[in-house]
């Protein structure tokens, strides 16, 4: 007969039983697990379960199958690490990498094909910068897309050109599809394997469950995954706009799915990143990548076919379209969420629209410490309300943390530290942090909620699903999911 299971030794003990659901909290959990319980002694703080609300689990997967450019310090260290890379592939074989960060580099300007041309030997290469928003190609690359002097940018993305208006090889947003398209994919099981990986890595930092904003390729790898009993951490997948008429087509609905993977909304691109200097602006900069009528119109069919929105907007102008484009829905359905996603930049006039609106602020604190110096530089007077965790706090809007993995660490408790005394001792606009209490909640509770979950995670309660954090001194020793240790730290 199986039994219960009594999380003993961290504060307070929790039982689990069979089902994965929480029997009792606090002094009564022993008596209730009763005597023939499974023990697992662990020591620390027993928290709700970490819930990550902004990953890319299709880019972590490719992180541990491609060149991780991470930390490169300079264009000489890039070029380096592309060439040792590429001396392992065939002379036609693609280089296929992403982590760059030229604003670190002595020399920030944006790199160009023609260092890639030969660091790579002439190959195929395809470069994903770190915020994800700006590839840089080689010249083969370009060729293999199509892409030549005169080709036209597309809308919703910049081909960057020379003096004489030859491609430079750096492409911002749309344009990254033109080679994003041709890539060759790696076969199924290693693309899995790598999945795997990657939520196990998760689970390693206390996360218990992620919302995921992937392709199909990626909800596919899980499905695999999910059909072995092979996911260490609980997955809700928002699928991309361009999928958005398949959801339609089969009628799928927020919240289908099971406690291991679900889908919940649609997620779209309004405009850029900071990083390559895309985001839009109220000033008039940046690129728009969704148009107010195609927003509209998206936000209208998700409505109709009771799917919840995930609307991606940095800049301090597309969150006002984005809140434009919500208020001619106020209420679509019972569990309409509306969520925008990383609202960096928001005007303060903006800001008490969020809870007069219904719409949840999904933010990652940590991108705060990566993007400082430069929101100082190009936007001084817009970076003065931005990451304004604790201005959206005050006016009563619903707040739901994440970390944009791999775009940065998907550590929460760097998350929590960024929002919290981080800002404090940076001095950087320090009334816009929050308490670690309702850092806390934003990574549990209120993560919970923003996917319809509120019932099931978010708090360690009768009934709920056993979900746990187990922290001492501001370190993950383990994570439990579903009633059962997930990950452990080995103590030496």
């Amino acid at each position: 007969m199986i039994q219960p299971t009594l999380f003993a030794g961290c504060d307070p003990e929790v039982a689990a039983g069979v089902d994965g659901r929480i029997l009792a909290v606090g002094e009564g959990a022993r008596a209730t697990a009763g005597r023939s319980a499974e023990v697992v002694r662990l020591g620390g703080r027993a928290l709700p379960g970490m819930i990550d609300a902004h990953i890319h689990l299709e880019g972590l997967a490719d992180q541990n199958l491609t060149l991780d450019m991470t930390g490169a310090a300079s264009l000489e260290d890039a070029m380096a690490r592309v060439e040792s890379w590429a001396a392992r592939l065939p002379e036609d074989g693609w280089v296929i990498g992403s982590g760059w960060y030229n604003d670190l580099w002595p020399n920030p300007a944006f790199p160009t094909r023609r260092h890639l041309d030969k660091a790579g030997g002439g190959r195929p290469v395809y470069l994903r910068r770190k915020d994800g928003h700006s590839a840089w190609v080689s010249s083969a690359a370009l060729k293999l897309a199509g892409i030549e002097t005169a080709t036209a940018d597309p809308p919703g993305g910049v081909i960057d050109r020379d003096g004489r208006g030859a491609p430079t090889g750096i492409l911002r947003e749309i344009a990254i599809h033109a080679v994003l398209g041709i890539l060759p994919r790696p076969e199924e099981a290693d693309f899995d394997s790598a999945m795997r990986q990657a939520l196990k890595a998760l689970a390693g930092m206390g996360v218990t469950s992620v919302h995921s904003m992937d392709t199909a390729r990626g909800f596919a790898s899980l499905q695999r995954l999910h059909s072995k009993d092979r996911l260490p951490v609980r997955v809700t997948y928002n699928l991309p706009l361009a999928d958005l008429h398949h959801a339609e087509r089969m009628g799928v609905r927020s919240g289908w799915g099971d406690e291991w993977l679900r889908f919940w909304g649609v997620k779209a691109f309004l405009d850029g990143s900071l990083g390559s200097r895309t985001a839009e602006m109220l000033d008039g900069s940046g690129t728009a990548r969704l148009l107010q009528p195609d927003l509209v119109e998206m936000i209208d069919r998700c409505a109709r076919a009771e799917l919840n929105v995930c609307l991606h907007a940095i800049g301090d102008g597309a969150v006002r379209r984005a809140l434009d484009a919500i208020a001619q829905r106020r209420v679509a359905w019972p569990k309409w969420r509306p969520r925008i996603e990383h609202a960096q930049c928001v005007n303060p006039k903006d800001v008490p629209r969020f809870a007069r609106l219904g719409v949840i602020a999904s933010m990652q604190p940590i991108h705060a410490v990566a993007d400082r110096e430069l929101a100082d530089q190009y936007w001084p007077q817009v970076a003065a309300h931005s990451y304004a965790w604790g201005a959206f706090e005050r006016a009563g809007a619903r707040l739901a943390f994440g970390s944009d993995a791999p775009v940065e660490s998907a550590d929460p408790m760097l998350g929590i530290e960024a929002a919290t005394v981080w800002r404090r001792r940076a001095k950087w606009h320090p009334e816009l942090a929050i308490s670690r209490a309702k850092a806390l909640r934003a990574y549990t509770a209120g993560a919970a909620y923003a996917v319809g979950m509120e019932r099931d995670l978010g708090s360690l309660r009768l009934g709920k699903l056993c979900d746990i954090t187990v922290v001492e001194d501001g370190r993950v020793t383990a994570t439990i999911v579903g009633g059962k240790l997930s990950w452990r730290r080995t103590r030496r």
